[in-house]
């Protein structure tokens, strides 16, 4: 029911929109990309823009090789970084100018899925340009668009595509790999998609140049890892979990460029966030009067996380802090994502209740 009631919303937003931005994390595009969505808008004979975001941290020969062989019009940005905003501009302006002769107006929405910096790019396209509620009739109340040009609009909040299985939460971050009863599925998945689109990065991070399946590639991984169990044999399951752990937790990219940390937390929290998710909590506020008894017999000097994707949001728990920021840092380090609301708890070891984007 929640799959259909957010394929709902997103279908919604297509139907608005004269025009579709999907935003793709530029460090995993297959991962992001999402073909159903692509094929919806093409069926509805609507304009389709990727955007690739985070494209500071892919190497900018691997990017133009990427756009040369798409068959989808592709701009490479950095929106945190207000890298290739003005490209994007004028690429929404090119798509919407045959638009424009037949219309007076051409409203832009930008979809994709969690994380992958909808928001973002939203806030440094209206910059100084944003306006309040767009006077256009029958536009839906309550929802704004922002100009971008006398001519062309942008809905103010993004499409969430919803996550439609379980490896591909576990590959996004939404479910800690240690959780996981069968790792192995999700961890074949990733590695498959690794090979698809870097095959490279799994030489530069394990030494593996030879194989002939994924599971090769993840019982070698295993070996070098020296993850054996008695008899001999690699342990499948514990390497998946350690596989798919470097991925999520950033030690183990595509390209390698971002920031590495080491590991110096516990995963908790599974029952709260089970009902959490249960009674569809997303405010802080909320979630720290229901469970904040069960939380606070937690607080003391050992860090722990919980982190789960609910409804297209994520909701982060931890604790083990002198100070809040530490772990809202945490939380954003491990999800990649914006802090929306958080709560605050404890004395003398603190907790934090984020809800992210």
């Amino acid at each position: 029911m929640k799959q259909r009631k957010a394929w709902r919303v997103v279908r919604e937003v297509i139907d608005e929109a004269d025009m579709i931005i999907e935003v793709v994390d530029a460090r995993d595009p297959i991962g992001t990309r999402n073909r159903k969505l692509e094929r919806l808008v093409l069926e509805e004979g609507k304009p389709l823009l990727i955007v690739m975001n985070k494209a500071d941290l892919v190497p900018k020969e691997w990017a133009e090789g990427y756009k040369r062989k798409s068959d989808l019009p592709v701009v490479f940005i950095s929106a945190r970084e207000r890298k290739g905003t003005g490209i994007l501009r004028r690429e929404i302006k090119k798509l919407a100018k045959p638009l424009l002769e037949e219309q007076e107006k051409v409203k832009v929405a930008l979809i994709g899925y969690p994380n992958v910096g909808k928001s973002t790019i939203i806030n440094t396209l209206k910059g100084k340009r944003a306006v309040g509620t767009a006077p256009i009739p029958g536009y839906t109340k309550g929802k704004q668009l922002i100009r971008l040009s006398k001519r062309i609009w942008l809905l103010d909040s993004p499409g969430v595509v919803p996550i439609d299985d379980f490896d591909e939460l576990v590959i996004k971050g939404g479910f800690p790999a240690d959780k996981i009863e069968d790792p192995v599925k999700p961890a074949l998945k990733l590695i498959e998609r690794i090979l698809e689109t870097r095959k490279e990065a799994i030489t530069e991070k394990f030494g593996i140049d030879e194989f002939e399946s994924e599971e090769e590639v993840l019982r070698k991984i295993g070996e070098r890892r020296g993850l054996i169990k008695a008899g001999g044999e690699v342990d499948l399951e514990e390497t998946a979990r350690w596989f798919l752990r470097e991925w999520q937790t950033g030690r183990f990219t595509l390209f390698g460029k971002e920031k590495r940390r080491e590991e110096d937390f516990t995963w908790d929290f599974e029952d709260v966030l089970d009902g959490i998710e249960e009674d569809l909590l997303l405010d802080p506020r909320r979630i720290l009067w229901k469970y904040g008894e069960e939380l606070r017999k937690k607080l003391d000097n050992q860090k722990r996380v919980g982190i789960r994707e609910i409804e297209g949001f994520t909701v982060g728990i931890a604790t083990g802090f002198k100070k809040c920021d530490g772990g809202i840092k945490l939380l954003e380090e491990l999800t990649g994502r914006h802090i929306l609301a958080s709560e605050c708890f404890g004395k003398k070891w603190k907790g934090v209740i984020a809800i992210m984007e």
